[in-house]
């Protein structure tokens, strides 16, 4: 790709920020973040108490992608052929013979917002597990390819709050990055108020089309990440397991560590946060960025660990100091 058409890429990554910049007041790092998962090609799952604008700052993303949005709120007796689709029977009039039809479900969709993923049973957060994995949705022996570029964005309250549901393991490891949502300082709640009680609002411009996410996407994976780099991203995830790690933490507290996977993630969104940065190269400071939300998700912590309320990030700050940088080439 032309250096001049990857500067118009990120200019549209820019213009996307500050689109959601708009609405959305503060919350930088999570703009980024999602920013990141969309252009890694993964998807992404946000966490945070009500009333943070979780919901609104996924939808006011989907505003500035000139792409298909659907929105899935997740309830107790939500099934998973409300999310997927289900066969209806239809007649041919001509014929009058009966047949059934495949109707598709909600994500059919480029864009596709789970919110609060965890008020409904794991049957149906199940029903999204091949969607996210494979883009694809089997139904009655036929498999239905999903559209192109697929982002699902999930929503979900702290599981120890009133009728949620913990995900399951194997669905949580599906989602590239888990972001915690904090509160917003004083000054930023101050502004909230202001800006969210008065008359005028903000319009959202459409500024990234599908086949230009895709081509992010692709502009994603040719940024380079040095031999160092990949070393020190497979020591960083194997030193989440407690049989191959110098951490005591990790001894103490995890049952199981992260898996290969987990270094996968760790190196396309390490090069998602360089190319956000304007940068073609992978360095510690993108891998240091992104490591929290990118493994906390993919760490099983024991008993212990909530007895002492340890919580990963805390794991994940132990494990990057005691794992050795690289060393600079010599020259």
């Amino acid at each position: 790709m032309l250096e001049q058409d990857i500067e118009v890429k990120l200019q549209q990554l820019r213009s996307a920020r500050d689109e959601i910049g708009k609405v959305i007041v503060g919350q930088q790092a999570v703009v980024d973040e999602m920013l990141i998962s969309l252009m890694a090609g993964g998807h992404c799952i946000l966490e945070g108490v009500p009333g943070l604008a979780k919901t609104l700052m996924i939808s006011t993303l989907a505003q500035t992608l000139d792409l298909v949005f659907h929105r899935v709120q997740f309830t107790p007796d939500l099934m998973p052929s409300d999310i997927i689709g289900t066969e209806i029977l239809e007649e041919d009039h001509a014929t009058g013979k009966r047949f059934f039809k495949f109707q598709k479900g909600p994500v059919f969709t480029h864009v596709l917002l789970a919110d609060e993923i965890n008020r409904t049973p794991p049957k149906t957060q199940a029903a999204l597990l091949e969607a996210m994995q494979e883009h694809s949705v089997s139904y009655g022996g036929e498999r239905f390819p999903l559209p192109e570029p697929f982002f699902v964005l999930a929503t979900q309250n702290p599981v120890e709050q009133a009728g949620t549901y913990p995900l399951p393991e194997a669905q949580l490891d599906r989602f590239l990055m888990f972001i915690r949502v904090e509160y917003p300082s004083v000054e930023e709640e101050v502004e909230i108020l202001g800006s969210t009680t008065g008359i005028a609002q903000p319009r959202i411009d459409k500024v990234l089309t599908g086949e230009e996410v895709l081509a992010i996407q692709r502009l994603v994976r040719q940024v380079e990440t040095s031999d160092a780099m990949l070393r020190y991203t497979a020591a960083l995830v194997r030193a989440t397991r407690p049989d191959d790690t110098e951490s005591d933490a990790v001894r103490q507290y995890v049952r199981w560590g992260a898996g290969p996977r987990a270094g996968q993630a760790l190196v396309l969104c390490a090069k998602a946060h360089a190319l956000l940065d304007h940068r073609y190269s992978v360095t510690l400071p993108d891998i240091a960025a992104i490591a929290p939300s990118v493994l906390r998700h993919r760490l099983l912590l024991n008993f212990q660990a909530e007895a002492d309320r340890v919580n990963p990030d805390a794991i994940i700050r132990e494990v990057i100091a005691g794992v050795p940088e690289p060393r600079s080439p010599v020259r």
